[in-house]
């Protein structure tokens, strides 16, 4: 294999694939990065066996052939070289790269030892517009936990059903949910792990495909190919957690909710909100004796006082996602679960007992 490619992207690609890379054991396979040039186009995987990635991009070929090398030794290389063209050669197992005066060989493995990617069909597309996919992930990704003893709860939800499209996560203390009403032909379910979630942020903006089989979730844009195994298990019945009806609606002032909340959560990321007529206060929940207190006059509405505990960070994490200036705030009784809204994205909250 020789090639002449251009630095600048070539090093964006490597720096999207370390993700992907087998980091503990270098001595593996994973631990490389695939290269296959053909056609005036280079070809590069990467996979850890749970998550893979593959692009590809225009060279200048002089000779096609594949290669395998040390992921994060070749960009470590790359990144430092000037910008211009890099010419990438193989000689026996060694991979030659070169940009003026400047030198590396990489020590080859087996090219044929490389994992393959999963296989899959146009016929198991999943019907969803791009920005829906991607910004309700986005949404919901705060919510879903990464190391929990139930591993369903690992990642999020996506429940396609007749009349709807749901998105949810939970860590059991909260449950975020983003709903679309549409008709679907083909119902589905399928648990998309915390870290894949993560990756898709990064790397995907829009203009997407999404595909899926019995193991993995695929996803596909003009740039990158995508893919992640699923979580192989029985979600929550989350539905049961979501209120049907609520005794007290409140409009309220995102901005304002959220410098109230940075000024109390300052000493203790527990506090103690309290509902008045024409007031709201916030208070600080602390072991020890110190408080920090602020409050907001405004028309809430409510006939009666309403005060109630929660973990600061589940009221902020939703408000990071809500681009209006006012979001709803939903009770009923004391000490049961609050919810905020914000079109058809809520999240339900359990209080803290006072």
């Amino acid at each position: 294999m020789k090639l002449s490619i251009s630095k600048t992207p070539f090093e964006i690609i490597l720096s999207n694939f370390q993700s992907f890379l087998e980091k503990r054991d270098i001595s593996q396979i994973t631990s490389h990065i695939y290269f296959e040039c053909v056609n005036n186009t280079l070809i590069l995987r990467a996979t850890d066996y749970e998550i893979a990635i593959q692009s590809q991009i225009e060279v200048q070929m002089q000779e096609e052939g594949k290669a395998t090398a040390n992921g994060r030794d070749i960009l470590n290389f790359i990144k430092n070289l000037k910008e211009g063209d890099v010419t990438l050669e193989t000689q026996d197992d060694l991979l030659i790269i070169k940009q003026g005066r400047s030198k590396s060989s990489l020590q080859m493995f087996n090219v044929h030892e490389f994992p393959n990617l999963p296989e899959f069909s146009q016929s198991q597309q999943i019907n969803i517009e791009s920005h829906k996919f991607l910004s309700s992930i986005k949404k919901i990704n705060s919510t879903a936990e990464t190391n929990n003893a139930k591993f369903e709860l690992n990642g999020a939800f996506l429940d396609i059903k007749e009349y709807s499209i749901n998105f949810v996560a939970t860590d059991t203390r909260r449950l975020a949910i983003v709903k679309y009403d549409t008709q679907s032909i083909n119902t589905l379910s399928l648990i998309i792990p915390k870290r894949a979630m993560n990756e898709i942020q990064k790397l995907f903006v829009d203009n997407i495909e999404i595909f899926f089989n019995a193991t993995y979730i695929i996803i596909k844009s003009p740039t990158y190919l995508f893919f992640s195994k699923v979580i192989n298990a029985k979600y929550p019945d989350y539905e049961k957690i979501i209120p049907k009806s609520f005794k007290n609606t409140l409009k309220l002032p995102k901005d304002k909710f959220i410098e109230s909340i940075k000024i109390v959560s300052s000493l203790s990321s527990k506090i103690k909100i309290t509902l008045n007529a024409n007031e709201i206060l916030f208070e600080s929940i602390s072991d020890r004796n110190h408080k920090a207190s602020t409050q907001i006059d405004i028309q809430t509405g409510m006939q009666e006082e309403f005060t109630f505990g929660v973990d600061s960070k589940n009221i902020t994490d939703f408000l990071a996602q809500v681009d209006s200036a006012e979001f709803t705030m939903a009770l009923n009784e004391q000490n049961s679960p609050l919810t905020l809204i914000d079109n058809n994205f809520s999240t339900i909250i359990m209080p803290i007992i006072l």
